[in-house]
């Protein structure tokens, strides 16, 4: 989900490369605490309120809120002037993902591999891979769209408007898929998980970057005061997968295979995701500018959401939690190699409409070529 500016030319910095590395060490540490110092997970219960851990909301706020800042919600104004790309994305995200997600998992994890995992966590499983499925990706698309050269305008647009839809259909999907599995998840307490853990935060960076442009202008606020946000998204991500992880030490060493397990139907379910939006985004004739953000927006996940509600709803040591943690640590290495997909492949797409001058020049001046040739050979001749 971009978020920083790159350290580096690729265009993915340096915690993003190793995403994957530091969850893992993350869940080292997170089982070691639990395991070596069970007392930690008492006082994490005394503050417990409603299902939901106090210190596990103030670290998801710092986590999501710089986020939120960063999406600018005027561009949804020119939703209007090319809606292709935006159809695709809308209905691979919102027709289409929940739905394979949950038929995956529950084919996976009730089927599959019916005899390695429990009846009790199945269900758990199952419910955290539903909250991964029913949020796309609203922060990260934007380095997978750098690194893919994609067009940074549109990609605004498609976040944005996909951070509105979240707050119309989030909940209602994930109810229904749910009520579908059985799994009872009361509507007071998703509905407050969704106002905590998006409303919240998605006010408090529209205002943040609303009061700071119209005071210091775009250009300080994308170059000066978010970067006094560097870092902290990270720290809090890092320090909630510790607690998480704390929490699960048990179910963990208990099931070490369940996080392969896991991670299974989530893998397929990403390529599944990108190429379904990528190639529908060929045959339409997209641009790849704007195609390949179209198929990374579906095949990354608004882990970070789906993890807070999984925490809220279920609690940090469920196996719901563990499934979205989960999707963090598969993100990265799937997304990158995406990445290399996409940029192997633009050759399937017709090129931007500036270039098409450009290649019809180039093309001029090889039949000049040509034709000059010809006529020397003639003369020759």
């Amino acid at each position: 989900m971009p978020k920083e500016k790159s350290s580096n030319s690729s265009g993915i910095s340096f915690f993003h490369r190793y995403l994957t590395v530091w969850v893992i060490l993350c869940m080292v540490a997170g089982v070691l605490i639990g395991y070596l110092f069970p007392q930690v997970n008492v006082v994490m219960d005394k503050l417990t309120y409603a299902n939901i851990s106090s210190p596990m909301t103030i670290l998801i706020w710092v986590m999501i809120y710089p986020m939120m800042m960063k999406v600018d919600f005027q561009s949804v104004k020119d939703v209007g002037k090319n809606p292709k790309g935006l159809y695709i994305t809308w209905i691979t995200n919102w027709l289409i993902k929940p739905f394979t997600m949950y038929g995956l998992a529950w084919f996976f994890f009730n089927v599959v591999f019916k005899n390695l995992i429990t009846p009790e966590l199945a269900p758990q499983y199952l419910a955290g891979a539903i909250l991964l499925g029913a949020a796309p990706c609203t922060a990260m698309v934007f380095v997978w769209s750098t690194l893919t050269k994609g067009n940074p305008a549109y990609t605004v647009v498609q976040v944005a408007t996909n951070d509105l839809i979240i707050l119309f259909l989030y909940v209602p999907l994930v109810k229904l898929l749910m009520g579908v599995s059985n799994i009872e998840v009361p509507w007071d307490t998703l509905i407050l998980s969704v106002v905590l853990f998006v409303v919240i935060p998605l006010t408090a960076g529209i205002l943040t970057r609303s009061l700071v442009t119209r005071r210091r202008g775009k250009e300080y606020f994308e170059t000066t005061f978010m970067s006094k946000f560097d870092g902290v998204t990270e720290i809090a991500l890092l320090l909630t997968l510790v607690l998480i992880f704390t929490q699960q030490s048990a179910v963990i060493i208990a099931n070490p295979l369940h996080i392969l397990l896991i991670a299974v139907p989530l893998t397929i379910q990403t390529f599944l995701i990108f190429f379904i939006a990528y190639l529908w985004s060929r045959k339409t004739k997209l641009a790849h500018d704007i195609a390949a953000p179209a198929g990374m927006i579906g095949a990354s996940n608004f882990f970070e959401l789906a993890l807070a509600v999984a925490v809220a709803v279920f609690g940090a040591n469920s196996g719901a939690a563990l499934a979205t943690t989960v999707g963090v640590l598969t993100e990265v290495p799937l997304m990158l190699l995406l990445v290399r997909i996409a940029n192997k492949t633009t050759h399937w797409f017709p090129p931007k409409e500036e270039e098409k001058p450009i290649l019809q020049e180039i093309n001029s001046s090889t039949q000049a070529d040509v034709m000059i040739k010809r006529q020397e050979s003639d003369f020759i001749q």
